[in-house]
């Protein structure tokens, strides 16, 4: 079955315990300066982010490893693949550094290492060698406070609608992640709107790549309506040209 991260904003406590695990698992620098990082990168696969409001509210955001990733319907080779197991993987070998995948997520997550002579694309994979191999990422083990933890996402959906019901006024009425387009395996719980964190509130339900198949699957009647547009587009065309044609002659006699 399908594995899940359930990430918990008011269990958080801002220790970076999880941006420190992920680093390590990813061998990516780790420091002072870039633990005060705001942001996702190339080298900052997790981030902790601070509400500005400098309310003690905090988010974390990491790649959401959706159930349909657009980032694997849109890789002309192949590069990213998702696994049963809920991880999005990346085959560097594949890559061609097209970084359609970055214009295509929609939670702007994958990352391209500009400062380097050979580029990847940077994301988090859901540490997808501890999944396929039983254990749970990195962050969920790292984290002191149970505000990040990890297993079934249908147990965990059922976990995080059980804490909204027994204390709704302590949580936004939503789990993110759970119909986001089509389902992500990624879930947040959060006290103040997900808006706040940058998080998009517009998205559809429907797996973006269902928005591609439904247009390539309306091609063939596109083609043949145009056909027939150009078809009759050439018929009246034509037959103004008959016509003049036939009426020549005989405007060329009144005219005499």
């Amino acid at each position: 079955m399908s594995k899940s991260i359930l990430y918990d904003a008011t269990l958080c406590i801002n220790c970076k315990q999880c941006e420190v695990a992920c680093a390590e698992q990813n061998k990516l620098p780790y420091n002072e300066t870039i633990a005060a990082e705001q942001k996702q990168s190339a080298h900052k696969f997790t981030v902790v982010l601070e509400s500005a409001a400098a309310d003690g509210k905090f988010m974390r955001k990491l790649c959401m490893n959706c159930a349909d990733p657009t980032c694997v319907s849109v890789c002309p080779v192949g590069a990213f693949t998702k696994t049963a197991a809920g991880p999005v993987v990346y085959d560097e070998t594949k890559c061609m550094g097209c970084r359609y995948c970055m214009l295509a997520c929609p939670f702007g997550v994958p990352k391209y290492e500009w400062d380097k002579a050979l580029p990847l694309v940077r994301k988090c994979d859901m540490c997808a060698d501890r999944v396929s191999a039983g254990r749970p990422t990195a962050c969920t083990e790292a984290c002191p406070t149970g505000a990040t933890i990890f297993g079934e996402r249908e147990t965990l959906i059922a976990e995080a609608q059980k804490r909204i019901k027994e204390k709704p006024d302590q949580y936004v009425n939503h789990v993110y992640g759970v119909e986001e387009v089509g389902g992500t395996s990624v879930l947040l719980l959060s006290s103040v709107p997900f808006e706040q964190f940058g998080y998009r509130s517009d998205l559809m339900h429907d797996p973006l790549p269902m928005l591609t198949y439904r247009v390539l699957a309306r091609i063939p009647d596109l083609v043949g309506l145009g056909g027939m547009l150009l078809g009759g587009i050439w018929w009246i065309t034509n037959r103004r040209a008959e016509v003049a044609a036939a009426e020549a002659p005989v405007r060329a006699h009144e005219e005499k």
